[in-house]
This record gives structure tokens, C-alpha cells and sequence, in this order.
């Protein structure tokens, strides 16, 4: 809550006031498709993503009197090499398994250059929402339409596709230390993109300030 909405409230605050004089004005802010559909195993991240749509959709609402436009993104899976770095739980390498190989899929995912298109495309055009990957805009539809139908579903993946209990518990690991038994060639392309990204970087940045 405190990065994906908080962070993203005061950074608005910030720039309301000059955008107000000026009465002009664009805000994007990036949510995902956990902010519309609640996926299994990602609970606490759905709800800050849901809050921030709702911040987002109540801000365009509310601003478009003082000129300024708010859109509001909705990706999907990213291959932009987040694997290494997300953290893990439970059966952490299986759950490493599935959120990485649901990255590399090319029809699941979108690349970090493709979505940087899309969304200032959006941006100049004003639109109120954007949803990326065909999969992500798809299971939108049906949670509108069909939202009994969408919560089965997702009850069924989370019985009888998604790693239980176990594991290392609470405890938690980055991907980086969850490869388990995934052979490499099975992420080599987002391990390209973590390393066109810096994740790599990142997380023996994150190591060293510990």
C-alpha cells in the first residue's frame, strides 16, 4: 500500500497545484490487471492495485474540471526480468515456476518497449484506461460480463494449478535464489530483459545496503 498507493497519491499531490494553475495537465498512473481481477496468491498486491484504480478512476472524475487528464494502466504479465527479483514464499521455487514461465510466453506477455508505446500513445489521447495483453484485456471482459464465472475460475487454478502450503513458510526468497529444478533455457528471454534492465543490479543493490 505504501509504494503502490501512497506512493502514487502524494506523487500526484505534488503536482496538482502547478498542473491547476496552468489548468493543463497528464497523469498516468500505472496499475495492473490485479487491480482488476483478484488473482490467487497475490492478495495483499490485488488490493493495493484495486485501491489504486479506484484513486485513479475518482482522480479523472474529479480533475477533468481543471483541464488535467488521468489515465489509468493496467498491464498484464511483463517480460521486463521481474523474476529475479520478486519474492517468493511457501513452495517458493514452484511458485517461481509459474510466475516465470507465464512471463516468457509471448502471447501471456508484453515487452517493457512494446507497453512504453502503448502507454504514451494512451497518454496523448487522453484515454481513461488502458488494459495490455490480449489475455489481461480477455478475462477483464469476463469479469465484467461474468463475474461468478471469473471467481470460479480463479478458484480452480488456485486448487489445481497453484503450488499449497509449505515450502519455506512465511519465510521468503527472491527468484534469483528460486530457480528450483526451471532450467535456464526455459527464462532465457526474460533473463535477457533483466539484464537489458538492470535487475540484476538491482538486487545485488538491494543486498549490499542490508
Amino acid at each position: 500500500m505504501k509504494t503502490h498507493f501512497w506512493g502514487c497519491l502524494y506523487t500526484v499531490l505534488e503536482v496538482l497545484p502547478g498542473m491547476r494553475s496552468r489548468k493543463a495537465g497528464r497523469i498516468v498512473n500505472i496499475s495492473s490487471i490485479g487491480g482488476k481481477i483478484a488473482i490467487p496468491h497475490l492478495t495483499p498486491y490485488t488490493a493495493s492495485k484495486f485501491a489504486l484504480v479506484g484513486l485513479s478512476s475518482g482522480l479523472r472524475n474529479e480533475l477533468a474540471r481543471d483541464g488535467i487528464v488521468v489515465t489509468t494502466v493496467c498491464p498484464g504479465l511483463m517480460r521486463t526480468g521481474s523474476h529475479i527479483n520478486a519474492d517468493f514464499h511457501s513452495q517458493n521455487d514452484k511458485e517461481y515456476a509459474w510466475f516465470a514461465l507465464g512471463d516468457t510466453l509471448p502471447i501471456m506477455s508484453m515487452s517493457a518497449e512494446s507497453a512504453a508505446s502503448k502507454i504514451l500513445a494512451a497518454c496523448a489521447h487522453g484515454d481513461a484506461e488502458l488494459v495490455l495483453t490480449l489475455p489481461a484485456k480477455l478475462a477483464v471482459i469476463v469479469q465484467a460480463v461474468m463475474p461468478s464465472l471469473m471467481s470460479a475460475v480463479m478458484a480452480m487454478v488456485d486448487s489445481w494449478a497453484l503450488p499449497g502450503p509449505g515450502g519455506i513458510g512465511k519465510e521468503t526468497r527472491p527468484g534469483s535464489e528460486s530457480r528450483g529444478v526451471l532450467p535456464d533455457f526455459a527464462t532465457a528471454v526474460i533473463d535477457r530483459a533483466a539484464d537489458r534492465n538492470n535487475e540484476r543490479g538491482a538486487r545485488a543493490a538491494i543486498q549490499s545496503s542490508r
